[in-house]
């Protein structure tokens, strides 16, 4: 089973601190004192503010992943317990995005060395001036897959809104939901509760 990153609704207040903390495990160098050409902020997760509810949103790293099936060439595989994308290998078209049942995938522009990668012989019109196509890739939650303790967002939350969901804690819970069903069960019969 795979791993996610559940948030509390109840719990987030909105700060968007999880999407800073996401952009800063993600990026070489210290956005903060970057120039501001330089400066990209692409977060993983996106904090959703509606009537009644916030909350950060991000991959389930889903089981029967619909990215992956639809991703046109192997570029979002399952490894060691998420799923993820490659970047090298992404085309960048959009399925995922549009498979994706949780809007989790966002498309960005692909950066090396901090510079925009563009696309040799695409160009776009931009005010009448053709300039080369930046290359746009699928971006979305990689559990912070090498980043030291884990996924950042977790570690930055003020409210403790984001937990990090491992295939033993969903077992626990489904065993603590059956074992409540069956004594809610004993108490309607009125069966004697035995080993419950």
């Amino acid at each position: 089973m795979n791993r996610f990153v559940l948030a509390d609704p109840d719990q987030c207040i909105g700060c968007r601190t999880c999407e800073i903390a996401c952009v800063i495990a993600h990026s070489a160098g210290n956005p903060f004192i970057s120039p501001d050409d330089e400066f990209h902020f692409h977060p993983r997760l996106k904090v959703i503010k509606s009537f009644g509810v916030t909350a950060p949103v991000q991959c389930r790293h889903c089981e029967d992943a619909p990215c992956a099936n639809a991703c046109p060439n192997g570029s979002i595989t399952n490894a060691d317990g998420s799923i993820l994308i490659n970047s090298e290998s992404c085309i960048g078209c959009k399925t995922c995005m549009i498979a994706c049942p949780y809007g989790a995938i966002t498309m960005v522009p692909e950066y090396r060395d901090g510079r925009a990668v563009v696309q040799h012989g695409l160009y776009t019109n931009v005010s009448g001036r053709l300039q080369p196509k930046e290359r746009m890739i699928a971006s979305k939650c990689d559990l912070c897959e090498g980043v030291e303790g884990g996924p950042a967002c977790i570690g930055k939350c003020p409210t403790r809104a984001l937990k990090l969901v491992e295939p033993d804690l969903v077992q626990a819970r489904v065993e603590e939901k059956r074992a409540a069903s069956a004594r809610q069960l004993l108490h309607m019969t009125r069966i004697p509760a035995t080993g419950l």
